[in-house]
This record gives C-alpha cells, sequence and structure tokens, in this order.
C-alpha cells in the first residue's frame, strides 16, 4: 500500500503504519489479519491516533484566549501527514509538529512523536507530547484501533461468546451520549459480569465510556480463548465501541474525552484535559498482543 511504512518481527509477523495520521493499517501475525480493514461501508478507518483532543467538543469548536476555533471530533491529528524521524527492521518513528493548518484550528506549538515497534505477537507504541511553547499546552490523546468481530477462524459473531474482559472490575455505569457527540450526566447500567462484559452488537447504540477506569488493560476475548489485548500506559479513560451491523469492535485508550452537553468554557479548562508546561514532554503508552 503506498504510503504506508512496514515493520517485521523476527517471527514473520508484521505491521503497516500510514504516514497518513501515523495510523497502523495493518497488523498480521500467523498469517491472520488482526485490525479491522477500514471497509468504508462500516467505518474508513483502522486505528487512529486522536489529538488534540478526544471527542466532540462544544459548538465544534474550542475556545482559546477568549477566541472559538473550528475542532473536529477527536481532533485533527489523524487528518495530517507524519514526517518520518527514523526507520529499521522492526520500528519506526514518526512526529508531527504544528503548523500554520494546525494553529487555525489550535493555536500553539506542539511537537507529537509515535514510535511504532514490532516483536513476535506484539506491537507497541510510545507516544511523546513535547511543547516548545512558552505557555501551557492543553491536549488529550487517544489510540481509537477496531479489530475483527471475529477475528478467530471458524466463528460467527452472531453465534456469540465473544466478551470484553477488564484488568479489574469496573463500574456497571457509563455516561449516556448525546447530540452531537457530547456527554451528558445521565448514566446508563451495563451487564457486567465483574469485570467481564459479554458482547452483544445492540449494546452499541453509542460508545461504552468507562471515565476512571481502574484497568489498565482490556482483552478482546474469542469463545476459543484467543484473545487481542491491550494495555494502556497512563490513559485514565477507556471506551468500547462499533456500530450495530459492523463486523468490528473497537478498544479505546483516551486521557481525555468528549464535552460534557452545555460546557462553554476554554480548552484549559475543559474537563481531562492535560496541561503540559513549558519545554515539558508528557510520555504515554499503548501495547497490543495476540493471547492464545
Amino acid at each position: 500500500m503506498d504510503g504506508t511504512i512496514e515493520i517485521r518481527a523476527d517471527d514473520g509477523s508484521t505491521a503497516r503504519i500510514a504516514l497518513h495520521g501515523a495510523e497502523p493499517v495493518s497488523w498480521q501475525v500467523d498469517d491472520r489479519e488482526y485490525l479491522w480493514s477500514g471497509d468504508p461501508e462500516h467505518w474508513n478507518r483502522h486505528a487512529p491516533w486522536l489529538f488534540p483532543v478526544v471527542g466532540a467538543s462544544s459548538g465544534g469548536s474550542v475556545q482559546v484566549d477568549g477566541r472559538r476555533y473550528p475542532m473536529a471530533q477527536h481532533g485533527f491529528a489523524r487528518d495530517l501527514p507524519f514526517a518520518v524521524v527514523s526507520q529499521s527492521a522492526d520500528a519506526v518513528s514518526l512526529c508531527l509538529t504544528d503548523s500554520e493548518a494546525t494553529r487555525a484550528h489550535y493555536p500553539f506549538p506542539f511537537r507529537l512523536t509515535i514510535d511504532a515497534r514490532i516483536a513476535a505477537k506484539t506491537l507497541a507504541f510510545e507516544i511523546r507530547v513535547e511543547n516548545p511553547g512558552e505557555s501551557a499546552l492543553p491536549y488529550a490523546l487517544g489510540f481509537h484501533p477496531a479489530f475483527p468481530w471475529p477475528f478467530a477462524g471458524g466463528e460467527r459473531r452472531a453465534d456469540g461468546g465473544y466478551a470484553v474482559l477488564f484488568e479489574e472490575a469496573e463500574r456497571p455505569f457509563v455516561p449516556e451520549v448525546g447530540a452531537g457527540g457530547l456527554l451528558v450526566r445521565s448514566e446508563r447500567e451495563l451487564t457486567l459480569d465483574s469485570a467481564r462484559l459479554d458482547l452483544d452488537p445492540d449494546l452499541f447504540s453509542e460508545a461504552l465510556v468507562f471515565l476512571n477506569a481502574k484497568s489498565r488493560a482490556m482483552r478482546f476475548v474469542s469463545p476459543s480463548g484467543r484473545a487481542i489485548a491491550m494495555r494502556m500506559e497512563d490513559f485514565p479513560h477507556l471506551a468500547v465501541w462499533t456500530k450495530p451491523t459492523a463486523p468490528f469492535l473497537s478498544l479505546e485508550a483516551w486521557t481525555g474525552h468528549a464535552d460534557w452537553a452545555g460546557f462553554e468554557g476554554a480548552l484549559e479548562n475543559r474537563d481531562s484535559q492535560r496541561l503540559l508546561a513549558p519545554g515539558a514532554a508528557a510520555r504515554h503508552g499503548i501495547a497490543l498482543a495476540i493471547e492464545g
């Protein structure tokens, strides 16, 4: 595929990372594809990075120093070209820096670097956010990978048996998602068996958002016991999402989240938005693994 970089592990596992958005578009282990195809009939992405906001912004804009700037859902990083910093057989480093185009939406200098490394049955990412500016940098970061459902051979989604297993037991209450993708204060109750969420397409009229989750890992488990595991470092919020008729499941890791309905304040005061000091850098980590 044009515009992608392939990295390969010693066991033959491969991943392809697109320069567009630094998005992983393929991850193959034992000749099986574990990332969603990006079929536009359902969802035309694979595993986008979310920056400098996660989720929807009130009125489709953010406020900085009293001025409103247009901001798309999940920000703009997923739709911009990244530059290659370094590359080897099993790793690649890509970066995005501020430009005239980004400052029209987000008037801050920044550097976002995504390092991808593949090993046997694992695909790991280190993400660094740097603030080269002279004022605090308000940011949120997220990872939004989608996986085929079903992903194991010989299984059908309609037969059931797929589940998400959280590392810790989570609250069975999640905020409802209202008009425009904004969070509302009312909650929806889920049927959680301790740390197990049995999957049914009818669960997903909206994303299931676990704010301030206890877990730092989730596993998407098939009836056969094979699992796609995702471990997160410094991502306090988790989400599980699909569309009711779509053959994929997305496990999401966020540092921030969509605006609450009615919020009209400054970006720096947005709930869960990070403030990075001038000259500082923040590091976040994601590791995907095939188990079983």
